[in-house]
């Protein structure tokens, strides 16, 4: 008769150790990929998050958004141009991915934190000066316009709103010394906040299970492995493609401090509670050379 809610309370059981193992630490969670468009997966992420602030933890939101701007681009008849996976990004298209990622994802963010009794705060990478970027050239030497790479993290306003018990939800922009915007990648952005943070965990959301050995095979998926095994992984050619970067974000993370670093699918509802507060997870776990757990 009581089947289901003895079910329930085994998995809040389960969730037991992992809680008293993490309260107090910060999580930062990239979001992007089809759970920032499916609706239903929109709820479940601001559920997740919410969950992991009143069970004590600090999560810090990074949040893309490039099929948005892509679309608001469109509308205004600007072609978009990609080199290698990055924008180019003239001046205008530097403004419009500002006033799309700071305005309407990251307001609608907070609004959605907010609705579910969490305070939030957006702030994007100029407020501050909490991303500090430069121009980055692509490996080939070509200009990719006002496209940013990450200098340095100031994490003063960040640090301000965990102490006051805000969610920061954190845009992918960055300013350098002369007030130049630059359009920085998301993933990358996530890695640096979490290395300056010294984060305990770093979870990226996608649309893959996670790092797979076979990326056509989702039972392939690796459940655990350390930094030295996916820098193997990648020499050897098992990770390869648009994972590639993906890994190396993950490393950066690593070797700047983070405990561990999460690839999910974040086409599955509550993926980031079932990956954080369950024996097994659900997706890929990095960790430091030799250290799991």
């Amino acid at each position: 008769m009581y089947e289901k809610e003895q079910a329930k309370a085994e998995i809040l059981l389960e969730a037991i150790p992992y809680v008293r193992k993490f309260a107090g630490e910060t999580v930062v969670i990239k979001y992007g990929g089809s759970a920032m468009i499916d609706e239903r997966l929109k709820k479940a992420v601001i559920k997740d998050v919410a969950m992991l602030k009143y069970l004590g933890l600090n999560p810090i939101i990074v949040h893309g958004g490039g099929k948005e701007i892509t679309a608001t681009l469109e509308k205004m008849g600007k072609e978009t141009l990609f080199v290698d996976g990055l924008r180019v990004t003239d001046a205008e298209t530097a403004h419009v991915a500002e006033m799309v990622l700071s305005g309407s994802i990251g307001k609608s963010l907070v609004e959605n934190l907010e609705s579910v009794g969490i305070r939030a705060c957006g702030i994007n990478g100029k407020d501050g000066h909490t991303l500090v970027a430069k121009k980055k050239v692509d490996e080939k030497g070509r200009d990719l316009g006002f496209v940013g790479e990450i200098e340095r993290v100031d994490s003063t306003l960040i640090d301000t709103l965990l102490k006051a018990d805000f969610v920061p939800v954190i845009s992918p922009v960055g300013v350098d010394a002369f007030s130049q915007t630059y359009n920085v990648n998301a993933d990358y952005a996530a890695s640096a906040i979490a290395g300056a943070l010294n984060a305990q965990k770093l979870v990226f959301m996608t649309d893959v299970e996670g790092i797979l050995r076979d990326k056509d095979d989702p039972k392939s998926i690796i459940r655990r492995m350390n930094a030295k095994e996916a820098i193997d992984l990648i020499a050897d050619g098992t990770i390869k493609g648009g994972m590639i970067p993906k890994v190396e974000c993950c490393l950066d993370a690593i070797r700047n401090g983070v405990k561990s670093v999460h690839v999910l699918d974040g086409r599955l509802p509550h993926s980031i509670l079932l990956e954080i507060f369950t024996a097994e997870g659900i997706g890929t776990m990095l960790t430091p050379e030799g250290i799991y757990g």
